[in-house]
């Protein structure tokens, strides 16, 4: 790999953790439309829990890695929201 390249890769680098770190916590908190579509025929209450209908929704089950230390977009054991989705978001951009 020539110098040339370095700088160029270091700044896509920076610019990823950039917006893993700081920018991934103003994005949607509902993001996928496949939920939105699963609860098509069912009720929901404010808090998005289905009490009534029937919907492709209510065979959901937990992902088996839904107690990791990086599952739901956070870091478990972190208080804070916005540096957990952060640092989650960096995490990620390091591991890949």
């Amino acid at each position: 790999m020539s110098k040339r390249q370095w700088p160029f890769l270091l700044g896509g680098l920076l610019v990823a953790l950039l917006l893993a770190g700081v920018v991934s916590n103003y994005a949607s908190s509902h993001p996928d439309g496949l939920d939105s579509s699963l609860l098509k025929g069912c009720t929901v209450n404010a808090d998005d829990e289905i009490t009534g209908g029937s919907c492709p929704a209510q065979e959901a089950k937990d992902h088996e890695l839904a107690d990791s230390p990086l599952a739901d977009y956070g870091v478990r054991g972190i208080g804070n929201d916005f540096v957990s989705t952060g640092l989650s978001g960096v995490l990620g951009v390091l591991l890949t």
